[in-house]
């Protein structure tokens, strides 16, 4: 199974890369929660400020919105490329797969390049063949530097 879960973490990578921001939202449950701590450590989204804090219709609503056309803060589109590396199943409880990884980023947009570099934790349900997101939690190392815009998905 380890290979099957970094299989499906590379998937994940190359869809955000390819800015396939559908299928992207596809991977994750109804009840899904995408998560960026401002604070290292951080253990509740809900009594502190996150980065970003999204369930299921609010992804929704970011992929749409990186779609649109009137979306200037997002014009040119950012090119990505996501490392993934690390993958370590953490163990498994209430039918999910806790899935620990690290991520590298390169983003270039509007002549520049920023580089992210985070600590990536998964919540993982087995879905027949393959696997869904119930979770996925993104703990930048830069979290409480100055961000300076953030218009790609992690």
């Amino acid at each position: 199974m380890p290979g099957e879960i970094e299989q499906f973490l590379y998937h994940e990578a190359h869809l955000l890369d390819t800015q396939r921001f559908e299928e992207w939202l596809d991977l994750f449950t109804e009840d899904a929660t995408y998560w960026v701590p401002l604070e290292q450590n951080q253990s509740d989204p809900v009594e502190t400020s996150s980065i970003i804090h999204d369930d299921r219709t609010l992804l929704e609503l970011r992929v749409k919105q990186a779609r649109h056309p009137r979306a200037h803060a997002r014009t040119p589109m950012a090119r990505t490329v996501h490392q993934v590396g690390n993958v370590r199943l953490l163990g498994e409880s209430d039918g999910e797969l806790r899935v620990a990884s690290t991520l590298v980023l390169v983003e270039f947009r509007a002549e520049r390049q920023r580089v992210w570099g985070g600590l990536v934790e998964h919540r993982l349900r087995s879905a027949g063949a393959t696997f869904r997101i119930s979770h996925k939690r993104i703990d930048l190392v830069n979290s409480e530097g100055e961000l300076d815009g953030i218009a790609i998905l992690f």
